[in-house]
Protein backbone atom coordinates (compact mmCIF):
# COMPACT_ATOMS: atom_id res chain seq x y z
CA UNK A 1 0.00 0.00 0.00
CA UNK A 2 1.29 3.54 -0.82
CA UNK A 3 0.91 6.50 1.83
CA UNK A 4 -2.01 7.62 -0.15
CA UNK A 5 -4.00 4.25 0.27
CA UNK A 6 -6.27 4.19 2.33
CA UNK A 7 -6.92 1.59 5.22
CA UNK A 8 -9.97 -0.76 5.07
CA UNK A 9 -12.35 -0.18 8.21
CA UNK A 10 -12.41 -2.73 10.78
CA UNK A 11 -9.53 -3.62 11.68
CA UNK A 12 -6.30 -5.81 10.05
CA UNK A 13 -6.97 -9.56 8.97
CA UNK A 14 -6.88 -11.82 11.35
CA UNK A 15 -4.01 -13.76 10.28
CA UNK A 16 -2.80 -16.75 12.34
CA UNK A 17 -0.32 -18.52 10.68
CA UNK A 18 0.92 -19.96 7.26
CA UNK A 19 -1.01 -22.92 5.97
CA UNK A 20 1.17 -23.65 2.56
CA UNK A 21 3.17 -22.17 0.27
CA UNK A 22 2.89 -24.21 -3.21
CA UNK A 23 4.99 -24.02 -6.40
CA UNK A 24 4.76 -26.21 -9.64
CA UNK A 25 7.07 -29.08 -9.82
CA UNK A 26 8.04 -31.46 -12.87
CA UNK A 27 7.65 -34.51 -11.22
CA UNK A 28 5.87 -35.24 -8.20
CA UNK A 29 7.56 -38.49 -6.63
CA UNK A 30 11.38 -36.44 -7.81
CA UNK A 31 9.94 -34.09 -5.47
CA UNK A 32 8.63 -36.43 -3.09
CA UNK A 33 11.49 -38.75 -2.86
CA UNK A 34 13.61 -35.08 -2.33
CA UNK A 35 11.49 -33.78 0.58
CA UNK A 36 10.15 -36.69 2.18
CA UNK A 37 13.16 -39.22 1.71
CA UNK A 38 15.79 -36.52 1.87
CA UNK A 39 14.53 -33.82 4.27
CA UNK A 40 12.36 -35.66 6.74
CA UNK A 41 8.84 -33.85 5.69
CA UNK A 42 6.12 -36.59 4.99
CA UNK A 43 3.65 -36.46 2.49
CA UNK A 44 0.40 -36.15 4.15
CA UNK A 45 -2.43 -35.14 1.39
CA UNK A 46 -2.59 -35.46 -2.57
CA UNK A 47 -5.71 -34.43 -4.17
CA UNK A 48 -5.98 -35.22 -8.09
CA UNK A 49 -8.76 -33.46 -10.13
CA UNK A 50 -8.61 -32.70 -13.86
CA UNK A 51 -10.76 -29.63 -12.87
CA UNK A 52 -9.22 -26.06 -11.21
CA UNK A 53 -11.63 -25.08 -8.46
CA UNK A 54 -11.03 -21.65 -8.23
CA UNK A 55 -11.15 -20.77 -11.90
CA UNK A 56 -13.12 -24.19 -13.69
CA UNK A 57 -10.63 -24.70 -15.85
CA UNK A 58 -9.76 -27.88 -17.50
CA UNK A 59 -6.03 -28.81 -15.92
CA UNK A 60 -5.41 -32.13 -15.29
CA UNK A 61 -3.15 -32.27 -12.09
CA UNK A 62 -1.96 -33.59 -8.57
CA UNK A 63 -1.67 -31.20 -5.82
CA UNK A 64 0.62 -33.18 -2.91
CA UNK A 65 1.13 -31.76 0.54
CA UNK A 66 4.49 -32.17 2.59
CA UNK A 67 3.73 -31.25 6.45
CA UNK A 68 6.68 -29.13 8.66
CA UNK A 69 6.77 -29.53 12.52
CA UNK A 70 4.34 -26.77 13.07
CA UNK A 71 1.88 -27.77 11.38
CA UNK A 72 1.86 -25.50 8.00
CA UNK A 73 2.55 -27.21 4.69
CA UNK A 74 4.92 -27.16 1.48
CA UNK A 75 2.87 -27.90 -1.45
CA UNK A 76 3.29 -28.65 -5.29
CA UNK A 77 1.57 -28.95 -8.38
CA UNK A 78 2.27 -32.05 -10.70
CA UNK A 79 0.51 -30.48 -14.09
CA UNK A 80 1.43 -33.82 -15.99
CA UNK A 81 3.76 -32.50 -18.43
CA UNK A 82 7.26 -33.00 -17.04
CA UNK A 83 8.11 -28.70 -17.06
CA UNK A 84 9.45 -27.00 -14.51
CA UNK A 85 8.29 -23.64 -13.05
CA UNK A 86 10.72 -20.76 -14.74
CA UNK A 87 13.38 -18.22 -12.89
CA UNK A 88 11.83 -14.94 -13.24
CA UNK A 89 13.90 -13.62 -15.55
CA UNK A 90 14.18 -10.02 -13.76
CA UNK A 91 15.18 -11.57 -10.39
CA UNK A 92 18.23 -13.27 -8.97
CA UNK A 93 18.48 -16.61 -8.45
CA UNK A 94 18.78 -16.10 -5.06
CA UNK A 95 16.23 -13.78 -4.30
CA UNK A 96 13.47 -15.82 -4.49
CA UNK A 97 13.83 -18.69 -1.75
CA UNK A 98 12.28 -20.53 0.53
CA UNK A 99 13.78 -20.55 4.58
CA UNK A 100 12.59 -23.66 6.99
CA UNK A 101 13.72 -23.27 10.19
CA UNK A 102 15.98 -26.01 11.93
CA UNK A 103 16.31 -25.81 15.84
CA UNK A 104 20.63 -25.85 16.31
CA UNK A 105 23.52 -25.18 14.94
CA UNK A 106 24.29 -28.51 15.12
CA UNK A 107 21.37 -29.56 13.51
CA UNK A 108 21.79 -27.05 10.65
CA UNK A 109 25.44 -28.84 10.17
CA UNK A 110 23.70 -32.42 10.11
CA UNK A 111 21.32 -31.13 7.27
CA UNK A 112 24.58 -29.93 5.24
CA UNK A 113 26.56 -33.05 5.93
CA UNK A 114 23.27 -35.21 5.38
CA UNK A 115 22.73 -33.24 1.53
CA UNK A 116 25.89 -32.70 0.68
CA UNK A 117 26.26 -37.02 0.97
CA UNK A 118 22.98 -36.88 -1.07
CA UNK A 119 24.88 -35.08 -4.09
CA UNK A 120 23.12 -32.01 -3.47
CA UNK A 121 25.66 -28.77 -3.83
CA UNK A 122 25.19 -26.22 -0.75
CA UNK A 123 26.39 -22.99 0.37
CA UNK A 124 27.06 -21.81 3.94
CA UNK A 125 26.90 -22.05 6.31
CA UNK A 126 26.48 -18.04 6.16
CA UNK A 127 26.25 -15.94 9.24
CA UNK A 128 23.12 -13.14 9.07
CA UNK A 129 24.10 -11.78 12.61
CA UNK A 130 21.00 -13.20 13.38
CA UNK A 131 20.60 -16.64 12.04
CA UNK A 132 23.16 -19.15 10.23
CA UNK A 133 22.46 -20.57 7.12
CA UNK A 134 22.74 -23.00 4.43
CA UNK A 135 21.43 -23.05 0.85
CA UNK A 136 20.42 -25.24 -2.02
CA UNK A 137 18.40 -26.49 -4.88
CA UNK A 138 15.38 -28.69 -4.81
CA UNK A 139 14.51 -30.73 -8.13
CA UNK A 140 12.48 -28.46 -9.19
CA UNK A 141 15.26 -25.61 -9.31
CA UNK A 142 13.28 -24.04 -6.14
CA UNK A 143 16.36 -22.11 -3.94
CA UNK A 144 16.00 -23.48 -0.11
CA UNK A 145 17.22 -22.40 3.08
CA UNK A 146 17.71 -24.15 6.20
CA UNK A 147 18.39 -21.28 9.44
CA UNK A 148 18.88 -21.63 12.54
CA UNK A 149 18.53 -18.59 15.31
CA UNK A 150 21.96 -17.66 16.84
CA UNK A 151 20.78 -14.80 18.93
CA UNK A 152 18.35 -14.43 22.11
CA UNK A 153 14.94 -13.04 21.75
CA UNK A 154 15.26 -9.76 23.44
CA UNK A 155 17.85 -9.04 20.40
CA UNK A 156 15.04 -10.14 17.69
CA UNK A 157 12.50 -8.01 20.11
CA UNK A 158 15.30 -5.18 19.55
CA UNK A 159 15.16 -4.92 15.65
CA UNK A 160 11.26 -5.40 15.87
CA UNK A 161 11.21 -1.82 17.43
CA UNK A 162 13.75 -0.98 14.72
CA UNK A 163 12.20 -2.59 12.15
CA UNK A 164 10.21 0.57 10.49
CA UNK A 165 12.67 3.61 10.72
CA UNK A 166 15.23 0.64 9.22
CA UNK A 167 12.34 0.46 6.35
CA UNK A 168 12.16 4.32 6.38
CA UNK A 169 15.65 4.77 5.98
CA UNK A 170 15.78 2.38 3.03
CA UNK A 171 12.81 3.59 1.45
CA UNK A 172 14.81 6.91 1.17
CA UNK A 173 18.31 5.16 -0.10
CA UNK A 174 16.16 3.52 -2.66
CA UNK A 175 14.72 7.17 -4.08
CA UNK A 176 18.54 8.27 -4.11
CA UNK A 177 19.58 4.80 -6.35
CA UNK A 178 16.25 5.22 -8.67
CA UNK A 179 17.23 8.79 -9.04
CA UNK A 180 20.76 7.89 -10.07
CA UNK A 181 19.57 5.14 -12.05
CA UNK A 182 17.38 7.92 -14.19
CA UNK A 183 20.31 10.44 -14.15
CA UNK A 184 22.79 7.50 -15.79
CA UNK A 185 19.51 5.67 -18.25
Amino acid sequence: MTDATPLPAGGPVPVRGLHHFAWRCRDSEETRRFYEDLLGLPLVHVIKSDIVPSTGEYCPYVHIFFQLRDGSYIAFFDLGDDIASLPSPNTPAWVNHLALRVDSLAELRAAKARLEAAGIEVLGPTDHHIIQSIYFFDPNGIRLELTTPTVPQSEMDAHARRAHADLDEWSKRKAGLLAERAAHA
